[in-house]
């Protein structure tokens, strides 16, 4: 049984903890950025199956929370998107849903869910921001996981006309960091890219990227985004999402990312873009102009530099075969 909670105490329940960004928040509050009156619990899928609504409500009732931090979801990069986007679409609402019910009957004070940039409309205007989510279909390369995102948002509100609750989400653009998943098939671009670029180096052989290189993504350190989930629980009341994300400018090309690792790596060989590869949504820009209005004075990690350049090299040790 968990212990009683103090008077005044925040006991936050983090789901997904073992992953990037559960990864990245557990770091930032062991380095100091937590407060004494805070009790941190990192959960994962061994503690509990979250597709399954008797699991997820023993979770919550083992440890009482009176705050979550919901980032437990199946996810995957583009191809493994394209292959099951309708187990993705099941697994995702279920999770959502029993982590939300979940929530609301041990009357925790707040969730903040995690969606993503590709939940907004594949036809659209730039650059998106919170108020488009719901304003057209996603891209038809991850519509299951992009459409069982923006459920969240619907249940947010419906929680709170409804109950009062305060549920809320962050929309992150593309994430890097340590504790990535680094599966060439299944993983995002940059861990994947990572991965082939050790691999070349390991062989002689070119380096091979799927697609033309051309789309354009935004890219948040994992440590950057896990401060800002904190002051996300701790500060933000609005029910309405807002989305997490360095600037407009900062947008780079796949092809640039790829640049930069390999110039972070060392590679001398090749660099070959397999155009009969899909390339997915080619950009997803994204309007960081609401966290400014709260926070005008956050640093983010550049992405060519800092963190970036030290992180690739970094990683090749706990690279898959």
């Amino acid at each position: 049984m968990a212990e009683a909670v103090g008077p005044g105490t925040k006991r936050i329940l983090v789901t997904g903890g073992s992953g990037l960004v559960g990864r990245a928040i557990e770091k930032v509050v062991a380095d100091g950025e937590g407060k004494p009156d805070e009790e941190w619990i990192f959960t994962s899928s061994k503690d509990a199956d979250l597709t399954n609504a008797v699991e997820t409500k023993a979770l919550f009732q083992r440890h009482k929370p009176t705050h979550v931090i919901h980032l437990a979801a199946m996810v995957g990069g583009l191809f493994k998107n394209i292959r099951y986007n309708l187990d993705f679409w099941r697994r995702n609402v279920h999770i959502n849903d029993n982590v939300l019910h979940s929530a609301y009957e041990m009357g925790v004070e707040k969730v903040v869910s995690c969606l993503s940039t590709c939940i907004f409309p594949d036809k659209t205007t730039y650059p998106i921001d919170e108020s488009m989510i719901h304003n057209g279909p996603p891209h038809s390369s991850n519509f299951g996981y992009s459409y069982a995102k923006r459920m969240i948002d619907i249940q947010n509100r419906g929680y709170f006309e409804q109950h009062g609750c305060r549920f809320t989400a962050v929309i992150p653009t593309n994430v890097f960091g340590p504790h990535d998943n680094f599966n060439i098939e299944d993983g995002h671009v940059l861990p994947g890219l990572i991965h082939k670029v050790y691999l070349a180096k390991q062989t002689g052989s070119a380096l091979t990227i799927w697609g033309t290189g051309k789309p354009r993504r935004q890219f948040i350190y994992s440590l950057d985004l896990a401060r800002l989930f904190l002051w996300v629980l701790r500060e933000y009341d609005e029910v309405e999402p807002i989305i997490l994300s360095v600037g407009e400018e900062d947008e780079v090309s796949i092809k640039e990312a790829a640049e930069t690792i390999v110039e972070a790596m060392d590679f001398r060989g090749e660099l070959v873009f397999d155009g009969t590869k899909a390339d997915g949504q080619f950009k997803k820009t994204a309007s960081n102009a609401k966290l400014r209005r709260y926070l005008p004075g956050f640093q983010f990690t550049p992405f060519r530099q800092g963190e970036m350049e030290g992180w690739a090299p970094r990683n090749v040790e706990v690279l898959p075969a």
